[in-house]
């Protein structure tokens, strides 16, 4: 992460301290010397990121005002569009698409806040994964530990922010995609209440699920872009009840995970219902919506697919229509239930993950004692919670020695100010807070 925020380079920008030039060279010169190690970078927009720069370089010098992210660089996910440029959602067989004709709406909102897009970043194929291993653009490392995963399938996006490539990088949620990778690496990330951020021109998977977010490095800066992405601020609310979730949510964590969490040990403990069920229905969704979207490309050009995404789609695919309507019914079910708990609390607490990111050698994690795929598991603690489409802070714990664990935040629609002000009494205790990698 680097060592100074997109507060900081907003703030001397706007008041004429540095120039917005000064910060996207300085970017781009640190995606040189450290994306070598770490592939958290597909491209690099070297002209489009010093034409912006000058263009709120410009805005300064004539008395102007260029926004709130003034000269921040940043980074986006390959699934943004960005005009001039294919969008290859991760996928070999999109690297030759047509141009997007436009930015993605996101960046249409970055960039009017004075933001400067530097680079897209890795992810799993279609967004399909938890790991950010990629047939085409290789395997996103971990900066913290470079044998280690990164997370995904918003990997790249979540490397490039710990590495100090960028202070802030925005990625996509489906299942867990910005929260996994946010815990693993370190780093804060935002998965918004369903449909509440800008979906415009960002490549699909899920529509039941997908979500776009941002990554920081601090509670401010991620508040930042939420209010830019959103085009308002949240309305702050203290936060009056805590709970900590347990059973599934307590359960398959590794002895560093329960250590972590015993800093929450005095909240009340909340067990929610039917978590497997939802995990199980929200399995099932992803399958069949995924392979619907991608049946055409499966029937003429399967082998063109990462192996690990085309089996699991073609799966999908098969799914009979009387399970997806069974599922629909857990999630309205299931919904009511976690409704009904929000009439007592406003925050609930949970793990992001079960242990410390996975070895690029041995990617798998350990579920009721058996040894099971990392692209496919390490989501099984954050599905229960975007099946219904809630708003999440994923916020890594201050733990000074040993590797990154991350925990959810998770509040109810329309109520987002009461998280994240949760969110800044934790981080101003020291209980949660992103440690500099570089």
């Amino acid at each position: 992460m680097s060592s100074e925020s997109a507060l900081d380079i907003a703030a001397d920008v706007r008041a004429g301290r540095r120039t917005a030039i000064d910060f996207a060279e300085r970017s781009l010169a640190r995606i040189r010397e450290r994306d070598g190690a770490i592939g958290a970078i597909t491209r690099v927009l070297a002209d489009r990121a010093l034409d912006e720069a000058r263009a709120v370089d410009a805005i300064v010098a004539g008395g102007g005002d260029p926004g709130p992210l003034a000269g921040v660089p940043y980074a986006v996910k390959d699934l943004f569009d960005v005009a001039g440029l294919a969008t290859t959602a991760g996928a070999g067989m999109l690297r030759d698409a047509p141009p997007a004709t436009c930015d993605a709406e996101a960046i249409v909102r970055m960039r009017a806040a004075g933001a400067v897009l530097v680079a897209t970043c890795n992810m799993d194929e279609y967004a399909y994964g938890f790991a950010t291993i990629n047939a085409t653009f290789g395997t996103t490392k971990n900066p913290c530990d470079i044998s280690r995963l990164a997370g995904g399938s918003s990997g790249g996006s979540a490397a490039a922010v710990a590495a100090g490539m960028v202070p802030v990088a925005l990625g996509s949620d489906t299942n867990g995609s910005i929260r996994v990778p946010a815990a693993l690496c370190g780093l804060y990330g935002y998965k918004p209440a369903h449909g509440s951020l800008p979906m415009a021109g960002v490549y699909p998977f899920v529509d039941s699920f997908d979500d776009i977010g941002p990554f920081a490095g601090s509670i401010d800066e991620l508040s930042a872009v939420c209010t830019v992405l959103a085009g308002s601020t949240f309305s702050i609310e203290n936060e009056k009840k805590i709970a900590r979730l347990t059973d599934w949510f307590a359960d398959n964590l590794s002895d560093e995970m329960q250590g972590a969490l015993a800093v929450f040990g005095s909240l009340p403990e909340l067990s929610l219902p039917n978590v497997e069920q939802a995990r199980s229905a929200a399995f099932l969704m992803t399958a069949a919506e995924g392979g619907r979207r991608h049946l055409p490309e499966l029937r003429c050009r399967a082998m063109a697919f990462d192996p690990a995404t085309r089996d699991r789609l073609i799966a999908g695919a098969m799914l009979p229509a009387a399970h997806y309507l069974a599922a629909l019914e857990v999630r309205e079910r299931f919904r009511a239930t976690v409704e009904r708990v929000f009439e007592t609390y406003d925050v609930l607490v949970a793990p992001c993950v079960g242990e410390v990111a996975p070895t690029i050698a041995d990617p798998v994690v350990t579920v009721d004692g058996e040894r099971v795929p990392a692209r496919a598991h390490l989501g099984r603690l954050t599905q229960p919670i975007s099946f219904i489409g809630l708003p999440v802070i994923a916020a890594p714990l201050s733990l000074p020695n040993g590797l990154p664990l991350g925990v959810q935040l998770i509040g109810w629609p329309g109520r987002e100010g009461a998280l994240f002000a949760y969110a800044k009494r934790l981080e101003r205790d020291g209980v949660i807070g992103s440690v500099p990698v570089f």
